[in-house]
């Protein structure tokens, strides 16, 4: 019988690929007889996740990849200059790689690095990853994953976020006081971790002001420039347009800038403004950008940390772990009364 991959593998056992990936680690998360059918099926199956694995648990490459959406954003160059910092004092290599928010480009890379490339990875995830199973794969190779910012619950290992639904509140709340009561809400991605704390915070605020969180006033972009701008265009040259946006992402804020300037919407007296971003340029904006501001220095610093920190012990498997770090409002005049 020909051997079968994680998915083929879990299929046949009818349960998850996040489950198998636990059992043959053995993960304190699946019960023993489960383990047993798991690691019985596999062996039967002729599963086996990597011929390198025993090679990389023993032998060191000195590197380690950090994997990114974008680098055309402040915060991802931050949060690799944190990472950076701690590679360096640790004598290791930083690999960086860009997926270009791609999930196909983010399995490419993932499977390039499994034959001993590297001895671990700290990663972000593209907005359009859905499935997890190339990640499942690199675990079960022998090496680790630290997620930040963009992660994947489904995975067992640390994890380093902001919070995400506090500040999105925060936000929302900021621009009610500003007196708004018609706020549209810029959705990046419908699966990305970020964006649905973010929503839920947009509409947890909404809800406590008994503000409608009307359908049309939630935008659904995408990676695609020319769709986003189309879709802002459309929002705001609607019958009941919103007085403000919520942007989740850096991007769709800027987005906005120029759909305001072609339909010479002042910002802040008709639409008020305010999006997560590390935008270094946000205060000589015309207007200057509110933003939420996250400590991505910070973020790669402690995903490097964590993963150092298991890879010192020898160990491959990291436990789950959540590190939230604050985030901080800064208000600049797109959302002045």
């Amino acid at each position: 019988m020909a051997k079968v991959n994680l998915k083929e593998l879990a299929q046949v056992l009818n349960v998850s690929i996040s489950t198998v990936s636990k059992a043959l680690r053995g993960s304190y998360e699946i019960g023993e007889t489960t383990k047993q059918r798991i690691v019985a099926k596999a062996e039967e199956l002729g599963y086996t996740p990597n011929p390198y694995a025993g090679f990389l648990r023993n032998h060191k490459s000195k590197n380690i990849a950090l994997i990114v959406p974008e680098l055309n954003n402040n915060f991802f160059i931050q949060a690799i200059s944190g990472a950076e910092s701690v590679t360096r004092s640790k004598d290791y290599h930083l690999l960086v790689y860009c997926t270009h928010d791609d999930a196909e480009q983010e399995k490419k890379i993932i499977h390039h690095l499994q034959n001993g490339r590297v001895d671990g990875v700290i990663m972000s995830l593209s907005s359009n990853t859905t499935d997890y199973s190339h990640l499942n794969e690199l675990q079960l190779s022998g090496i680790p994953i630290v997620f930040f910012d963009r992660i994947a619950y489904e995975i067992e290992t640390a994890k380093i976020t902001t919070d995400d639904f506090v500040s999105a509140f925060n936000a929302t709340e900021h621009l009610i006081l500003n007196g708004c009561k018609k706020i549209a809400y810029l959705s990046v991605s419908k699966s990305l971790s970020i964006d649905l704390k973010r929503k839920q915070g947009y509409l947890e605020a909404l809800n406590k002001y008994n503000l409608p969180a009307k359908n049309e006033w939630i935008i659904q972009c995408n990676n695609e420039e020319k769709n986003n701008l189309k879709k802002i265009k459309q929002l705001l040259q609607s019958t009941h347009k919103p007085d403000a946006i919520f942007a989740s992402v850096e991007q769709l804020a800027l987005n906005t800038y120029y759909v305001c300037k072609e339909l010479a919407i002042n910002i802040p007296k008709q639409l008020k403004l305010i999006c997560f971003s590390n935008l270094q340029t946000a205060p000589l904006l015309n207007p200057s950008l509110t933003t939420i501001q996250q400590p991505a220095f910070n973020m790669g610093e402690q995903a490097a940390l964590i993963l150092f920190k298991h890879l010192d012990k020898k160990r491959t498997s990291i436990p789950n772990e959540h590190v939230i770090l604050k985030s901080t409002l800064v208000v600049r005049d797109s959302t002045k009364k």
